[in-house]
């Protein structure tokens, strides 16, 4: 099992990675937490199926009361009415300052459960145990929140995990459309911070339903690492945390305008990291094969193109309403060089002009 520490002003805490590495869980919480008097696992609807029971029975001997608490799948758990419910189970159950809760889930939710914790009592531990790969990115770094109808991740704050836990044996039920969603996390942390990385992944990632475990360890590891630096610098993202957003300012639009869950979060990222690249080589002379990079990542499964109902001026205004954006003008993250990114303010104009490089040719 491999561990990465994460070391930011408001907390340090390790990250454990490997195969069962959720055995080492119940060892963790009696070593660290042992004056806890509840534990409320939040999962969703899915993740319930496949491995709730076995948290439950891994936590079982620690002499803790362990509840739990089932939430809708996806993007759809990240809504102010599924968010009051949580904290209204939690009073319901008599959990106090005293409680811990653990995220057993993707992003969605890890960010709607860290939210939880960080607001039930103004405040008290959590443990992410992630299950997906795009988890990988969302489960550091402290970032959790529920969405608004105006815009992702409106509504949150920071608060750090206690620990995070990802087995890699949770990854085996992910299906494709799942794993496609982490990867683009993984493809821009190569592409803001690690060239040989992002060449390593290149080379040879060609097919995501035959990835090797080895090969699943090192990205997320990488992945982590490159996160983890990053929110070391930047816990607040009041700087080079910024970075992290490369395909996210366009990608986070496509998801409102489309609806949450017609594009995975990580498809359409995918769309904005192209979208952003075909910026970067105009703007900043970005030297990269801009056509393999598409290729390759239709070759993975990707939709690298979106459908005129998604029209230019409703994307252009769902864009104003990032949380980047300063005196309405659009900030978009763009790349000088693979491993050097760029904060760059594009006009409006300039945006409407460009955004047909992402949409179907008839």
């Amino acid at each position: 099992m491999e561990t990465i520490k994460v070391k930011t002003p408001s907390k340090s805490y390790p990250v454990f990675i490997g195969r069962n590495a959720t055995n080492s869980l119940p060892e963790f919480i009696r070593e660290h937490f042992s004056q806890v008097g509840k534990i409320l696992i939040i999962t969703d609807e899915k993740v319930a199926g496949l491995h709730l029971h076995t948290v439950k029975e891994l936590l079982s001997g620690i002499g803790i009361p362990i509840l739990d608490y089932v939430v809708p799948e996806g993007e759809h758990a990240k809504t102010f009415d599924v968010f009051f419910a949580c904290q209204s189970y939690a009073l319901s159950q008599n959990l106090n300052r005293k409680s811990m809760i653990i995220a057993l889930g993707g992003g969605a939710v890890g960010d709607l459960a860290g939210f939880v914790a960080a607001t039930f009592m103004r405040g008290i531990p959590f443990i992410q145990v992630p299950t997906t790969l795009l988890s990988h990115d969302s489960a550091v770094g402290g970032k959790v929140a529920i969405n608004h109808p105006q815009g992702k991740n409106m509504i949150g704050v920071f608060h750090q995990p206690e620990a995070v836990f990802f087995d890699l044996s949770f990854l085996e039920t992910l299906p494709p459309r799942e794993l496609r969603s982490g990867f683009a996390e993984v493809v821009k942390e190569a592409l803001i911070q690690d060239p040989g990385f992002y060449s390593w992944l290149f080379a040879n990632v060609t097919r995501l339903d035959t990835l090797t475990e080895e090969q699943l360890l090192h990205m997320i590891k990488r992945g982590i690492e490159i996160k983890a630096a990053i929110v070391e610098e930047d816990e607040k993202e009041t700087g080079v945390r910024a970075y992290l957003n490369l395909g996210h300012t366009l990608g986070h639009a496509i998801e409102g305008l489309a609806g949450y869950g017609k594009f995975s979060h990580g498809e359409a990222v995918m769309i904005g990291t192209i979208f952003a690249l075909h910026l970067s080589r105009k703007k900043l002379q970005l030297d990269i094969d801009l056509e393999g990079f598409i290729d390759w990542a239709r070759g993975l499964g990707y939709e690298t193109e979106i459908h005129e109902g998604l029209n230019k001026t409703d994307i252009l205004s769902f864009m104003k309403r990032d949380k980047k954006v300063i005196s309405d003008i659009v900030t978009f993250v763009l790349l000088e060089k693979v491993g050097s990114p760029k904060m760059a303010n594009i006009s409006d104009s300039e945006i409407m002009d460009n955004l047909s490089v992402i949409y179907r040719k008839n």
